[in-house]
């Protein structure tokens, strides 16, 4: 997955990417160090690398949101199968 977050010129620059782990968590997604700052962010999952590309209809996801109080946790779960996903702002 990576991450990225809308700069002051209004385009997306790259802020992190991973992994998931046996939990499908990724706990440092901004790396060590680096502070969730509020603004616009776009995550984006490669389902077709985690599938397969022979076996995945979407290669890519694309989720984007906001962040308003920056102090607040966030987490942005992926609910996936090969043909369908969802996606909610997690606890």
């Amino acid at each position: 997955m990576t991450a990225e977050r809308m700069s002051s010129a209004g385009n997306f620059v790259a802020a992190g990417e991973g992994i998931t782990d046996g939990n499908g968590r990724i706990p440092q997604l901004l790396g060590s160090g680096a502070a969730l700052e509020a603004g616009a962010y776009r995550l984006t999952f490669h389902a077709g690398d985690y599938f397969g590309d022979n076996a995945a209809f979407y290669s890519e996801i694309t989720v984007q949101f906001l962040v308003r109080d920056p102090s607040t946790h966030y987490h942005v779960p992926l609910l996936l199968s090969p043909y369908g996903y969802t996606t909610y702002r997690g606890s």
